[in-house]
Formats: structure tokens, sequence, C-alpha cells
């Protein structure tokens, strides 16, 4: 008897991680049909509050900001992302997804970031973009990505995409999250506002005042 209610334990146990998964895995599921953000509301909450569904209209569920080739050549690594997430289209509101266009010019790199609130699966529609990310064990996972083909980064993890092709590159990176946030550690030690303090680098990277000081002007104004 006690192995038969260690067992039923077990799949009890089971059914309840399972159910929960979803609310772990991604954003929440919604609670309604769709919840057009409103993105003039004065109170503010995780995500954005619901337009009124008599305010709601046909635009709410569209976006053209893909269509456009961005220009690569304002910034040294020749890439420029166009993104798609709730603060600029307010329909994806509640529906736990976003996406992202990514332009690269030849030899151009989306320097090592990290999505905290998503994991990303990219599909490149030109070139050929080298996708890599980094485990927690420091272990590097790295693959040339060719037109048509996917790869996904896990939720968290630092990751990259450097264009090995001989002409540009554009790629689409879909997140399971409206809002995937964005860390890139370059900017999050060197560009902070106000400045991380000069001790702290120095003694994380082995470098000494003059050297950090540098490498701050370098990512000044980003």
């Amino acid at each position: 008897m006690a192995s038969a209610r260690s067992v039923m334990l077990h799949v009890l146990l089971l059914a309840l991680a399972l159910a929960a998964a979803p609310a772990v895995l991604s954003d929440p599921p919604p609670l309604q049909d769709f919840c057009v953000a409103d993105l003039k509301a004065a109170t503010a909450v995780d995500g954005f509050p619901c337009k009124a569904p008599s305010t709601v209209e046909d635009d709410d569920f569209f976006s053209d900001a893909m269509v456009a080739a961005p220009r690569t050549d304002t910034n040294p690594f020749g890439v420029n992302s166009t993104r798609a997430t709730v603060s600029v289209f307010p329909g994806l509101n509640t529906l736990g997804l976003s996406i992202t266009r990514t332009d690269l010019a030849v030899g151009g790199l989306n320097p090592p970031h990290s999505h905290p609130r998503g994991s990303e699966l990219v599909l490149v529609l030109k070139g050929e973009v080298m996708v890599g990310f980094t485990s927690a064990t420091n272990r590097l996972f790295t693959k040339v990505v060719k037109e048509n083909e996917l790869y996904v980064v896990p939720r968290g993890l630092q990751h990259y995409q450097l264009n090995v092709g001989t002409g540009d590159a554009v790629f689409m990176a879909m997140f399971d999250a409206q809002s995937p946030g964005l860390v890139t550690p370059t900017l999050a030690l060197f560009a902070t506002e106000p400045a991380m303090p000069m001790e702290v680098l120095t003694k994380t990277f082995l470098m000494g005042e003059d050297d950090v000081t540098a490498m701050k002007s370098k990512f000044a104004g980003f």
C-alpha cells in the first residue's frame, strides 16, 4: 500500500510540474482574446494595461516595421536591429511573443548580449550568419546558419551573430516574450549612468585605470 501511495504521489507531483511549466517557460497565458497595450496609460504595471475594447483598431494588430532595410553603417559593428516588441506593436501585449529584424553588413557583428526574459529562434533570410552562445559552464556552442535555416538560443544566455558570408546578411529573431529585454555586457560595464566604480572595473579586468578609461571611451554615446 505504501508503494502505491508513493507512485500516486510521484504522478501527482509530475502533473503539477507539467501544469506549472507554461508559466515558467514563457509569458503567462492571456485571460481574454486580446489586450492591446495602452501605451499612454499613466498606471504602471508589469507590462501594459489594456486599451478599452471599444478603442481597439485593426492597425493595433499590424506592423510594417520589418519592411524597410535599415542602414548598417551608423555604428562600428555594422549591425542594425529593428524590433517589434510590445512597446512599438501594441497588439502583442499579453501574447508572449515578439520579433526583431537584424541586418548585418559584410563582416558585421551583433555583439555578445542576452535576453533575460526570452529564448530566441533565429531564422536567416539572407547570407551566412555564425550564431553562437555560451552556457553557464562557459562552453561555446556555435554554428554557421544559412538561408532558411534555424538556430535557437536558450533564454538568458550570452550570444552573438557574425556575418561570415561575402555579402550582406539578414535574419529574423523570434522570442517567446512580448518584451524579452536586452543586456549587452560591454555597455552594462563601460557605459552605465552613473558610471561603474573604477575600482570594480580595474579589478574585474585586471587593468590599470588608463586602460579602463580608454575602453570606456570606445563605448561613449551608445
